[in-house]
């Protein structure tokens, strides 16, 4: 009881980072106000929330005053980052509040460098004994860069050419660096192969072309120290034709081999709190690692609050549990 009073008189000051200078500006806004939601909700009696939002052109505001991010440092107990794509996944803003000495939930920022950039990730993965689809890096300046004097569209024509002729096809196009299946295309043929290696090159300095394995899509989250296992896997998510099946109708083999694929990209990346991992099962060859999201969207349509109802769990339980984590790193 005495421990009660103390939070009721002393709430946690809880800052929520959302928004960001990228692509991803809508969904961050959505996932922070899911969780502002939790903490002025459910748990308002433990946590004082504050609004932290950075705006596209990347200025801050602490409950729609403008402010920057130096005065941050002594008005929080903790930042929930809830941030998405680059500048909040990539490591930047976790830099940021690292050179601050400020407390966050999520990865640190070399962890969250390593997750997001996809050909650092595929290569921890394959060490790792991780299978993951065939790729190939081709910087954007080759794309959108002039060649032979000619211009971007000799630039992107060369390029196409060269990765139809060298790169087997179907394949997917994606950008290095960035979430939420921004800039992703699945190409077959030459003609569809040069409008997708544009429109992947909009979002970053480099462009991933990875081999397509065709199977069913799956994904798989974690929690460090949740329901007191040390690294607690929540139910198997199986996307078929866009629709979401949780939990999943693999066998399961399938399912426990997922589970045990999850907590080793995780672990193998160093990343911290929760993950989310996004696989592919290939009937033939297997289950591949795609991806993995060291900061999974927790909207109401997100994935991983809909595997937390499949076990009786809330999002505002996930908010309280990685808060706690935060404090005590």
């Amino acid at each position: 009881m005495i421990c009660y009073t103390v939070l009721m008189s002393n709430p946690i000051r809880v800052g929520v980072l959302r928004g960001g200078p990228n692509s991803e500006y809508e969904v961050s806004l959505a996932t922070g106000g899911s969780v502002l939601s939790a903490l002025r909700g459910p748990l308002a009696d433990k946590y004082r929330a504050y609004d932290i939002l950075i705006d596209k052109a990347g200025n801050w505001h602490i409950d729609g005053m403008p402010t920057d991010q130096y005065d941050i440092a002594h008005r929080f107990d903790v930042i929930f980052n809830a941030l998405h794509g680059s500048y909040g996944e990539d490591g930047k803003v976790q830099q940021i509040l690292e050179t601050h000495g400020i407390k966050f939930t999520g990865s640190d920022s070399l962890a969250s460098a390593v997750g997001m950039n996809k050909n650092l990730s595929k290569n921890v993965f394959k060490n790792n004994g991780l299978k993951t689809p065939v790729g190939r890096e081709v910087p954007s300046i080759e794309i959108n860069g002039k060649v032979g004097g000619t211009g971007e569209a000799r630039g992107v024509e060369v390029v196409a050419d060269e990765l139809f002729r060298t790169f087997p096809m179907p394949a997917v196009v994606k950008p290095m660096s960035a979430g939420s299946s921004v800039g992703v295309s699945i190409v077959r043929t030459k003609a569809e192969l040069v409008p997708a290696l544009r429109e992947a090159a909009k979002h970053g300095d480099s462009v991933l072309i990875e081999e397509y394995v065709p199977g069913i899509e799956a994904t798989v989250a974690v929690i460090e120290g949740f329901r007191g296992q040390e690294l607690y896997v929540l139910p198997v998510i199986e996307i078929r034709n866009k629709e979401e099946i949780v939990p999943a109708t693999f066998s399961s083999k399938i399912k426990e081999e997922l589970a045990v694929f999850a907590q080793k990209a995780h672990r193998a990346l160093g990343l911290r709190h929760y993950s989310r991992s996004d696989f592919i099962i290939s009937p033939r060859r297997g289950i591949y690692i795609l991806e993995i999201n060291s900061l999974p969207g927790l909207t109401e349509q997100s994935l991983v609050p809909k595997a937390l109802r499949a076990v009786g769990s809330d999002t505002h339980e996930l908010v309280d549990h990685l808060i706690g984590l935060a404090l005590k790193n």
